[in-house]
């Protein structure tokens, strides 16, 4: 990874750690799920509204988390709100790839938008779980799961 990539992964996960957005209960979810990771002691919640079942009307996560699972979390809301199932499912797909992939497709990094910053986590295995808990608690809730997601 080049320096600028690397300033500019750190800016966006540290602005998104400090002031996270959709940060907080939510009035009224209609799904949800818990999120554990045992390794580094994320816990994490996350809430959606969904309309008719189809759209994701609001997204929003609470908890306690590192800087990569917090930023992670926060950008997701962003990158879901909005999106049907099947796309959430997409841009989840695209995510995990970018995180777990060593041969990346530049497409999936330009399908991801600003989610892409966070390619810099490949070079850190153990971290990789960290970005990746809101991601697998947003598919528990999805599916209307009861049991805590766990990332082991």
């Amino acid at each position: 990874m080049d320096a600028e990539l690397r300033d500019l992964y750190q800016q966006v996960i540290m602005d998104h750690q400090r002031r996270p957005r959709n940060f907080g209960p939510m009035e009224s979810p209609n799904r949800s799920a818990e999120g554990y990771n045992p390794l580094c002691g994320d816990r994490i919640r996350v809430e959606l509204a969904l309309d008719e079942g189809k759209r994701i009307r609001r997204a929003a996560f609470s908890g306690e988390g590192c800087a990569i699972c917090t930023a992670s979390a926060s950008m997701m809301t962003e990158a879901v709100t909005g999106h049907t199932l099947e796309e959430t499912n997409g841009i989840f797909d695209a995510f995990h790839r970018l995180l777990t992939e060593d041969d990346q497709d530049p497409a999936v990094a330009e399908r991801l938008g600003k989610l892409a910053v966070f390619a810099g986590v490949r070079e850190f295995p153990v971290r990789v779980k960290c970005a990746t808990l809101a991601w697998h608690t947003l598919h528990a809730a999805i599916d209307n799961r009861e049991d805590p997601v766990t990332t082991e």
